[in-house]
This record gives structure tokens, sequence and C-alpha cells, in this order.
């Protein structure tokens, strides 16, 4: 018997726009529904890649160069990509994955200054094509998800960035946003978190129903 491929949607944004509790949520959502669903993360996922998370917002590290940061964060993206990505879209599962190639385009391009076309070049390595079928983009001033962050004690080594950094970020996934309508879905995260979860159950029941968000 054929099995429907599953479903791969990532959430992005800026540090403090709350995705850790909209995976949550529409984890619950999916699980409600009926649909097997794994959720992940990046850097994380697999052994390799949450040491690889260990590594790179260890804020001991302050002196990692933009380009061996970027090389981290897509050799535990490979590793994800080729251990859990593939085989349950395979399988047919569902996938939530917090941050995904989109981050590299935001905090490595933006943030750090490193050529889009170097991190397209290692996006194809990683992924072999292997695109979200759907993006949501949790949007937020920087001061506001800096409030967020300052709450939650100590920092890791990519929150101690100055706003200068986050908001470049910012840019860079707004823009990828622009560029990609029929991919993202770009959520106010400013607003209450039961309007941002009604936002995103909204697009993920679109993509569902087998049209785009």
């Amino acid at each position: 018997m054929n099995t429907a491929r599953g479903k791969l949607i990532t959430l992005e944004g800026g540090e403090g726009a709350g995705k850790s509790t909209l995976l949550a949520a529409l984890h619950a959502h999916l699980e409600r529904i009926g649909i097997e669903v794994l959720q992940t993360r990046e850097p994380g996922g697999t052994a390799l890649g949450e040491a690889v998370r260990l590594l790179v917002l260890d804020p001991a590290l302050r002196t990692i160069a933009p380009q061996t940061e970027a090389l981290l964060m897509f050799a535990a993206r490979a590793q994800l990509v080729r251990e859990v990505l593939r085989p349950c879209l395979a399988a047919g599962h569902w996938i939530l994955c917090d941050r995904y190639t989109d981050a590299s385009y935001a905090y490595q391009g933006g943030g750090r200054g490193l050529d889009s076309a170097l991190i397209a070049q290692l996006e194809a390595i990683a992924t072999e094509g292997l695109q979200p079928d759907l993006t949501l983009l949790l949007d937020l001033p920087v001061a506001h998800g800096r409030e967020r962050t300052h709450v939650r004690g100590d920092a890791d080594r990519i929150e101690r960035e100055d706003d200068g950094f986050f908001e470049r970020v910012r840019h860079a996934y707004l823009a990828r946003a622009a560029a990609e309508p029929q991919r993202f879905r770009v959520l106010d995260a400013s607003c209450p978190a039961d309007e941002v979860l009604a936002a995103a159950i909204a697009a993920v029941d679109t993509l569902r129903e087998g049209g785009r968000a």
C-alpha cells in the first residue's frame, strides 16, 4: 500500500518570538485531528545535531568565525535531513521543525554578513533540495523580543549579540518571506498567543486540505 508523503512545516523567527510555545500548540492540534507528527529542532534532532547545538550556543566560544558557524549549522542539518526528516516524511509523518535553512540565510547571512550564494551552495549539499511545505515566520520587533529573552535568564552565545545583529536577522527573514510568499506565512508575534495560534492553525489546515497558506 502506498503511503502519502508527509509534510514539513518549519517555524522561524528571531529571539523571543514564541516559537517554542507555538510548536507545542501546533503539535497538539495535529495530533488532535489524527495526524502523526514529529517535533524536532535545529541545530539538534540527532545526537550529532545536539552536540553541535552545545558548541554554537556556548557563550564561552566567542571567537567562532562566521564561516565556521555556518559549516557547523549545515553539518547538523545534513545529518537531520538524512537521519530524521526524509525517513519520517517518506513514512507519511508530518514534521514540525524549530528552524531550518531559512535560519542560516537570516543569521549567518543577514546577521553575520555571509554571502547568500555561499549559503545556497551549503544548502544544496546539506538538504539535497528538501524544502519545507510551509514556513511560519513569527515576526516581532527586536526590542520586544529582547525584553522576552531577558526574563529567561542567562543568554546563550547568539542571544548576546547586539540589536544591530538582530535587526539584520529580522530584515533577512522578511526578505525571504517576500521572495517566497507561496511558502511563507508571516505571523505577527506581538499579538496574543491565542491569535497567533489561530493564524498558524489556519495556515496548517489550508496545507492539509491541499492548498497553500
